[in-house]
């Protein structure tokens, strides 16, 4: 009787840790009001599965800045796929991908969109906001090596996604035929072999009305290839009201060949069930410690530094 007794505790104890959602009590935006002057924190929203390789957050800050996301910002330049350790050390690796409606916009300044943090939701594995110039959410969920992207858009003929491939060295492709855009950043602060890349490859679910390579600036509709110090690439398409597109991602630090097998960890998925497997994954790792506490304030604290410490 008293095994069963023991037997029966510990199963119910597991089930309700299963059951319990560790997620609630985090929030990747603490630490993120931070200036290069005075830092409370020195963080920013990395969307991520615990240990992942890549990262994902939105950019407000410029190409280059180490402040990729403060919170007193009102502006969102971009959809960064990061490696940043912190300000001070910078990223490597990087690249942004931007939803824009209206005309084709390039420029980080002019893509750039007004957003509240009343039309933000941030979770250790799932990212939602509502980009008000261009009348777009974008949602989007990590697995360790890509990421799934949703971009709801109004009624237009003109809804563009612009693939951003950074400075110091890119290369972007448009590949119509296979609704798919391959490319790689040498983007980096240093402390990387002279042959480092990160290749990438976005796999989108619409086909194209409008493609044009960037090369340093200038968008080129005549072309589907760039190569230039700073590359990029946009497509369009034209859109329903609340029409969603969406885009899977992934990426590679060995060839666009292993970005391509890495975009199976997606599968054939849903935002939704992609969602729910990163919760999963991070409530079992936050489930490891349970605190027991009245006061909400010290468990978001102590579980927002638990998240950030097994990134």
């Amino acid at each position: 009787m008293r095994k069963l007794i023991l037997l029966f505790f510990f199963v119910s104890s597991a089930l309700w840790l299963h059951a319990k959602d560790f997620t609630r009590y985090v929030s990747p935006l603490v630490g993120t009001q931070s200036t290069f002057e005075l830092s409370t924190g020195n963080t920013y929203p990395a969307i991520a599965r615990p240990w992942g390789m890549n990262f994902w957050t939105p950019q407000t800050g410029k190409m280059g800045d180490g402040w990729q996301y403060v919170y007193t910002a009102n502006k969102i330049r971009g959809f960064k796929q990061t490696h940043q350790p912190s300000p001070w050390i910078n990223d490597y690796g990087q690249f942004s991908i931007m939803p824009v409606v209206g005309k084709p916009e390039f420029d980080e300044e002019k893509r750039a969109s007004w957003f509240s943090h009343k039309g933000e939701v941030a979770l250790p594995h799932y990212y939602k906001v509502y980009l008000a110039e261009h009348d777009v959410v974008t949602e989007f969920t990590p697995t360790d090596r890509a990421v799934l992207f949703r971009f709801t858009f109004p009624e237009t003929e003109e809804a563009y996604v612009v693939v951003d491939a950074m400075d110091n060295g890119s290369f972007v492709k448009i590949i119509p035929a296979e609704k798919k855009i391959i490319g790689y950043t040498t983007k980096n602060s240093g402390g990387v072999p002279s042959n480092f890349k990160n290749y990438f490859v976005l796999q989108f679910d619409k086909p194209f009305t409008y493609t044009a390579a960037v090369k340093d600036g200038k968008i080129d509709p005549r072309t589907t290839e760039a190569g230039a110090n700073h590359a990029g690439g946009i497509i369009g398409f034209h859109t329903l009201r609340g029409e969603q597109v969406n885009v899977r991602v992934a990426s590679s630090f060995i060839s666009h060949e292993q970005a391509e097998l890495n975009l199976k960890e997606l599968g054939g998925r849903t935002l939704e069930e992609v969602a729910k497997a990163g919760r999963d994954e991070w409530n079992r790792v936050l489930g490891r410690i349970e605190v027991q506490d009245t006061d909400l304030d010290r468990l978001r604290t102590f579980y927002s530094c638990f998240y950030r410490s097994v990134l």
